[in-house]
């Protein structure tokens, strides 16, 4: 048995407009939390930074942070190699 289509989807195309309009909220309202906590970390580098640390070498840490052990490892080993073969 078919679903019945109501007016309100005639209306706009088939589409379930409140659904829709729903998913549209929800999606802009973590957008904006998004933003604000790329502007809380900002701030925070900046804190670093006046304190004295190297960000791009913090930044650098962080993205370590987040690997696993065992990838970490095998990129300090081969920038050990590179380095070796460069004469570093």
């Amino acid at each position: 048995m078919a679903k019945a289509v109501t007016e309100e989807e005639i209306k706009t195309g088939g589409v379930a407009a409140e659904r829709l309009r729903s998913l549209v909220e929800r999606i802009e309202r973590l957008e904006e939390e998004r933003k604000a906590l790329g502007n809380d970390i900002k701030d925070i580098y900046a804190e670093a930074k006046s304190a004295g640390f190297d960000v791009k070498v913090l930044r650098q840490l962080i993205r370590i942070r987040k690997q696993e052990p065992a990838e970490v490892e095998e990129a300090e080993t081969l920038l050990d190699v590179y380095r070796h073969a460069l004469g570093m």
